[in-house]
């Protein structure tokens, strides 16, 4: 299963694809060292398989290699945050 990126202008989406399913974790970018998580969708099919916590690994990761910060405003982002501790050094009050 790979995660794919996707940016435009104002935003992007972190994707993965299995099957004919696609999960997404989408944000905006408030500034070049700011983003907002402000969407995760994981399709009824793919649920319990921890693809929504990969996606949100990902922006963490994505977030340390490229110096920004996130804004948490998902819920399943913001929960996620809770349970991994070790993700504050990126995550913006």
């Amino acid at each position: 299963m790979t995660i794919t990126h996707q940016e435009g202008h104002s935003g992007g989406a972190y994707t993965m694809v299995v099957g004919d399913e696609t999960a997404k974790l989408t944000y905006s970018r408030a500034s070049p060292s700011l983003i907002i998580v402000d969407h995760t969708e994981v399709p009824d099919a793919m649920r319990g398989q921890g693809i929504g916590q990969k996606l949100a690994a990902h922006a963490v990761e994505a977030a340390r290699l490229g110096g920004w910060k996130i804004v948490p405003l998902c819920p399943f982002f913001r929960s996620q945050v809770e349970r991994h501790p070790e993700w504050r050094d990126v995550i913006s009050a």
